[in-house]
């Protein structure tokens, strides 16, 4: 019987060599004759990879993960948990796909990105950098999410829209244009944004107010009293003038 260490703390488990690509394949994980396993990447625990998908760098695919139509996971990328990464999806560099989330259609989850939880990222969307997608989040479209921002929630980013630098989109938020954002000289960031209530909410930090919920908090008795009632209208009149582009 051959084994192989996976340096997983399991030691030497029964594996065998993919017969395409020569990758080490734990005997509990599937992984078709049509995919790739390159020589450098590992496949175990109970991961499926089947169709055309291919696994290949230094690339780990484990747990019960599952990668599969055209999907490329490569680099030093990670896919495990119960996560699903599927039609033509890459995911690459560093990146992390965990927990229930899935990856699908052209997206591509790069960098040192982080993609877990119930999350899904679809369509063309991309996100990259040191960004984080969790919760029940749901990137898709042509949407980017970079740098170090982060989803969460329930939120929704789609279509066009881009969120990046430090931003949070949370709860139940709805972004399908780039966010209007402006940064306090303190470096806090506030943008606007949409929500499925139908009603516009200020994020910023891990506040989440409507604007009248903005003007209470950040009132006369506030240090940043001034330069953020600069903003908090700044914002609504950017954000009335992009609706009306």
């Amino acid at each position: 019987m051959t084994t192989y260490d996976f340096n997983d703390g399991n030691g030497p488990v029964p594996a065998h060599q993919h017969p395409n690509g020569g990758g080490w394949v734990a005997d509990t994980a599937t992984v078709a004759v049509s995919a790739f396993v390159g020589p450098d990447a590992v496949v175990t625990g109970n991961a499926l990879v089947t169709g055309n998908a291919l696994v290949y760098g230094n690339a780990l695919v484990y747990g019960n993960a599952e990668v599969y139509g055209n999907a490329q996971v490569y680099g030093n990328a990670r896919v495990y948990g119960n996560a699903r990464v599927f039609g033509n999806a890459l995911v690459t560099r560093n990146a992390h796909v965990f927990d229930n989330a899935k990856v699908s259609d052209n997206a591509r989850v790069s960098g040192n990105a982080r993609v877990s939880d119930n999350a899904r990222v679809y369509g063309n969307a991309q996100v990259y950098g040191n960004a984080r997608v969790f919760d029940n989040a749901v990137v898709y479209g042509n949407a980017h999410v970079f740098d170090n921002a982060v989803v969460y929630g329930n939120a929704r980013v789609f279509d066009n829209a881009v969120v990046y630098g430090n931003a949070h989109v949370f709860d139940n938020a709805l972004v399908s244009k780039t966010p209007v954002r402006i940064s306090r000289s303190d470096g806090y960031d506030f943008i606007i944004v949409p929500c499925v209530d139908n009603v516009d909410r200020i994020i910023a930090g891990c506040r989440y107010f409507t604007f009248e919920e903005a003007d209470k908090h950040w009132n006369k008795e506030h240090k940043m009293y001034a330069e953020t009632t600069i903003i908090l209208r700044s914002l609504k009149n950017l954000y009335e003038l992009q609706k009306s582009l």
